[in-house]
């Protein structure tokens, strides 16, 4: 008895969650179905594109700036960070992009990694 009394006392807040979870995975099915497969990467150091790369090919680039290096792959049509010698390496963390307008980004060396669907979008 004690059990459908509470049920009973928090009946609103128990619908309210339950609506919040609906459309919380409503909101995340959208997303997911959004999502645009890259065709390029771009390599960006200090706001300036140096080179650009199509997903489709296998590729170990070494990023070298004044401030370090980064090693980028692209294999399998995903991109990612191999090594950096930076402190934090976020960039390595962040593990492998492969949809449109995911970036890997090393803050200490300035640089950015984008992955393109393609054109100039």
């Amino acid at each position: 008895m004690k059990l459908r009394a509470a049920v009973k006392k928090y009946k609103n807040d128990l619908l309210l969650i339950g609506g919040l979870l609906v459309i919380v995975a409503a909101a995340f099915l959208v997303l997911l179905s959004v999502k645009k497969a890259g065709r390029s990467v771009t390599v960006e150091m200090n706001g300036e594109t140096v080179r650009t790369f199509d997903l489709s090919e296998d590729v170990t680039y070494p990023v070298v700036t004044e401030a370090g290096e980064n090693v980028l792959v692209i294999r399998g049509g995903e991109a990612w960070i191999e090594s950096a010698d930076c402190r934090d390496k976020v960039c390595v963390h962040r593990g492998k992009v492969r949809n449109a307008g995911e970036t890997i980004i090393c803050l200490p060396h300035k640089l950015v990694v984008t992955v393109r669907a393609g054109g100039d979008e």
